[in-house]
């Protein structure tokens, strides 16, 4: 008996095809790593921020220990 198993195989070598999804899987790359860019600039403005009132906070206690009451 013959095996025709091999004439079920689909290829798909379409080239347009590859290069669209080439092109889809290339911007997401590039849209998950500007995310990840403005996710690490958001926590660096906000650790800013956080140490800068608390900075400020530890200043005003500081001046306020000289008040005379």
């Amino acid at each position: 008996m013959k095996d025709h198993r091999h004439e079920y195989i689909y290829d798909n070598t379409d080239p347009k095809a590859n290069e669209g999804l080439g092109t889809v899987m290339g911007a997401i790359i590039v849209l998950v790593g500007f995310l990840a860019l403005l996710q690490g600039l958001l926590d660096t403005v906000s650790a800013w921020y956080r140490d800068t009132i608390v900075w400020l906070s530890d200043i005003a206690t500081y001046l306020a220990g000289f008040l005379p009451f």
